[in-house]
């Protein structure tokens, strides 16, 4: 059913991820001097220009977003929920590996500190989401097992 917690958790994930989306999750400066903004689609340097390199990033959170919406109305086929719970888990990492090498480029190119967003956290809220509707599905699909026993 819809109404389980792990629908709850699964939404949340989709939640942050497009919140995430919609904000910076960084800031590159050189000397106090903001060089630029850094989101998951694009860079916006301080004359206002964007630079769309960093695109990688928000496929993933859509990608991340889309497989975790999709999950919670596949409630009857509870292990392919659970296949698609530990895909939106892995996508996560992923994004925050290509995070990190996006920083570390950024960083040599421009020659400028990195200051982290509080939205960068919202990824990793969503991975621990996204554990807490696996266990919670497994659960379910373990109380299912269990029944189909006793008849």
């Amino acid at each position: 059913m819809i109404q389980r917690i792990q629908s709850v958790y699964l939404f949340l994930v989709a939640v942050c991820a497009v919140i995430c989306l919609c904000m910076p999750v960084g800031h590159f400066h050189q000397d106090g001097i903001g060089v630029a903004d850094f989101y998951n689609l694009w860079l916006t340097m301080a004359d206002g220009a964007r630079v769309f390199a960093p695109w990688a990033m928000f496929v993933l959170l859509v990608l991340a977003a889309f497989t975790s919406f999709a999950a919670i109305f596949l409630f009857k086929r509870r292990m392919f929920q659970v296949r698609l719970s530990v895909f939106s888990s892995l996508i996560l990492v992923g994004y925050y590996i290509v995070f990190g090498v996006f920083v570390y480029v950024f960083k040599s190119r421009y020659d400028a500190d990195f200051t982290l967003s509080w939205t960068a956290a919202f990824p990793a809220v969503g991975l621990i989401l996204d554990y807490l509707a696996f266990r919670n599905i497994m659960k379910d699909e373990l109380i299912v097992r269990s029944l189909d026993r006793l008849r």
